[in-house]
């Protein structure tokens, strides 16, 4: 219904109304009190769903205590974003339009984006290799490793140009998404059918659930950008649009392998049942309620997990990733070191 996890309140439940109480949140259900929050300990409001209903006065007790509201789809579409005026260093964002104007530094932070999207999804693959079910399916993964090898070498001796360097980056999701079944243990596959990525709205279980889960590492790139001072909307792979936050969508690559395998751990391991799944009129495919709670907190305990940083060696958690290297794209737009994408291993 409603669940706090890591400072984010997750709203769920159709419903659901949300209003102030002096410094607290309060959340009822059919005019029945389920939670409530100070403003203190939060740092996010995710909002699923159209029939939830946030007040005014909740709205202004968010932005005045910097935490943000974010209004999704069912499926996970980021749709709204409500903060409080953006902080951060005016030098730094003029740094950052003024990169985006200069064509070589868009190549070479283009060049840097691609280059995590093409390492990480190696890591991916070669551990459903090591566990593949038949030595066919592990011998098509690690072709499409190879093939990714590849790409990396082409992409470091590709010229400055961001149309081939996107090129590029377009083979390799292609070659992908080519594959992406075989990840799935092979008892499920027919249940699970993949033909391919699809969105907006996604028409299969899987495509539902990557939506989701990117959904959620969208928000949680754009609140490492803001925090860091930088405009998400202003991005050198990602081309601007008009409501798009582009340079959220750069920093999401190289995180995109590290939410498809989550994704994948919940579908092999049976945590997300083929019946959580809803088929709506006009053939989108939306997650259950119960799914929801399910992926939100597999997706923030794993973010809880530890690692050695490969460059600090130190101990990190996963949640802190989006901000190191947001922190380290906004010293690569300064012009103070090139921009590094964090590899998994």
């Amino acid at each position: 219904m409603a669940q706090t996890l890591q400072n984010v309140l997750y709203l769920l439940t159709p419903g659901l109304s949300v209003h102030r109480d002096g410094l607290a949140i309060r959340i009822e259900h059919e005019r029945q009190l389920k939670l409530s929050l100070p403003i203190h300990n939060l740092e996010s409001v995710f909002v699923f769903g159209a029939d939830i209903y946030v007040s005014p006065a909740v709205l202004r007790l968010c932005w005045e205590n910097g935490a943000s509201v974010c209004f999704f789809t069912d499926w996970g579409r980021l749709e709204a974003r409500v903060e409080g005026v953006p902080r951060g260093s005016v030098h730094l964002r003029r740094a950052q339009h003024h990169a985006a104007s200069s064509a070589p530094a868009v190549a070479a932070l283009a060049r840097s984006f691609v280059a995590g999207k093409l390492h990480n999804p190696r890591w991916l693959l070669a551990r459903s290799a090591r566990d593949a079910a038949s030595e066919a399916d592990a011998a098509t993964l690690r072709t499409v490793t190879d093939h990714l090898a590849y790409l990396l070498r082409e992409l470091e001796r590709a010229p400055d140009d961001t149309d081939i360097i996107r090129g590029i980056e377009g083979r390799a999701a292609a070659l992908h998404f080519e594959v992406f079944a075989l990840h799935l243990r092979p008892a499920l596959r027919a249940t699970f059918n993949f033909d391919g990525r699809n969105r907006r709205p996604p028409r299969d279980a899987i495509n539902c659930l990557l939506s989701f889960l990117y959904a959620l590492l969208r928000h949680d790139c754009v609140s490492a950008l803001t925090a860091v001072g930088l405009d998400p909307f202003v991005g050198y792979l990602h081309t601007d649009r008009a409501g798009r936050e582009s340079l959220a969508l750069d920093l999401m690559e190289e995180f995109r392998p590290w939410t498809e395998r989550l994704a994948l751990t919940l579908l092999n391991r049976g945590e997300l049942k083929p019946a959580e799944f809803h088929v709506r009129d006009g053939g989108a495919v939306e997650l259950s309620d119960a799914a929801r709670k399910a992926a939100v907190a597999a997706y923030q305990q794993r973010k809880a997990e530890e690692l050695t940083h490969p460059l600090f060696r130190e101990k990190v958690r996963h949640g802190q990733l989006a901000f190191i290297q947001a922190r380290l794209l906004a010293r690569a737009i300064r012009g103070d070191a090139p921009y590094a994408p964090h590899i998994f291993s």
